[in-house]
């Protein structure tokens, strides 16, 4: 992939998180301008949105058990919440997909993507190794909590731009460094 290539699929990337955080409706906005030239199908569109959550949840989570290293599992959770909160319609696309993915494939990669994610939350709270077999059980009550009081359309991200208050520069370069 070129340099220009790689940019543009960031772009792309970019405005259909823009989109689906503006729909929160779980549905793949593949009618945007550049979707169909930049991704080769629904697959490839739910594997970079994976990807995207997957790498933003490990930054969160890292960022957390910095400034919590005492309270493990509420920094997790605390990280997913937060990671939710920015990625809101990700995480919709994702949850709908997994649901009702649009072909097997989606469906079987989102489900193991879905367990690495579980035995992570429970790795990283302390409550599990990777390899444990119970990592996914542990990690499913963890994100259990995180969602418990989780609401997407309630999400700062998502209020009116009026009504949100501005992030200061620190925390929008902070932004940037963990995308």
């Amino acid at each position: 992939m070129t340099w220009d290539a790689y940019h543009h699929r960031g772009e792309v990337l970019r405005a259909v998180e823009r989109e689906a955080n503006q729909r929160l409706d779980g549905a793949l906005p593949m009618e945007l301008p550049g979707v169909a030239e930049t991704f080769t199908d629904e697959s490839d569109l739910v594997a970079a949105l994976q990807l995207r959550w997957h790498t933003r949840l490990s930054g969160r989570i890292e960022q957390a058990l910095m400034e919590e290293p005492a309270e493990l599992e509420h920094a997790v959770v605390q990280a997913w919440r937060n990671t939710a909160d920015e990625l809101a319609g990700v995480r919709e696309i994702l949850d709908a997909q997994r649901a009702y993915p649009s072909t097997p494939e989606i469906g079987e990669a989102l489900v193991k993507a879905h367990h690495k994610e579980l035995q992570l939350l429970a790795a990283m709270a302390g409550r599990a190794s990777i390899t444990d077999v119970a990592a996914v059980s542990v990690g499913r009550a963890i994100e259990d909590e995180a969602r418990a009081t989780y609401d997407p359309a309630a999400s700062p991200r998502h209020r009116r731009e009026e009504d949100a208050p501005r992030a200061t520069l620190l925390e929008r370069v902070r932004s940037h460094l963990v995308a």
